[in-house]
């Protein structure tokens, strides 16, 4: 039962069932997540470590970043339930779309190295 509280109360976020919703679009780091979400850095890095400990996000170093993603397979069955029954639901959600609709543009380049000259 405890892992299931973990999961659930990781879920009972607003602000984490965004972020759980943009992951969907593609994996993002914290600086492109603290874009969308217009959140301080070290709140959306509490967030994404409490999604992190419920098994509910996989992170990959990358360089300077590191990448967080939804995971491709759970150990717990009860996790992979929630997440395929998260990526049907709040599509019509305007905030959760608006998310959506930013999480593919942002760039992790543009907002931590502005001065970097990409060709």
């Amino acid at each position: 039962m405890k892992e299931h509280l973990k999961v659930l109360k990781a879920l009972s976020d607003k602000n984490r069932l965004r972020i759980m919703k943009m992951l969907e679009v593609k994996p993002m780091c914290v600086c492109e997540i603290t874009a969308v979400l217009n959140l301080a850095p070290s709140t959306v890095s509490k967030h994404l470590s409490l999604l992190h400990d419920a098994e509910l996000i996989d992170d990959q170093k990358e360089g300077k970043w590191v990448n967080y993603s939804l995971p491709q397979k759970s150990r717990l069955p009860f996790v992979a339930e929630l997440l395929a029954l998260l990526r049907r639901s709040l599509q019509a959600d305007p905030e959760v779309q608006t998310d959506r609709e930013k999480a593919k543009t942002v760039d992790r380049v543009q907002i931590c190295c502005p001065t970097l000259k990409v060709s």
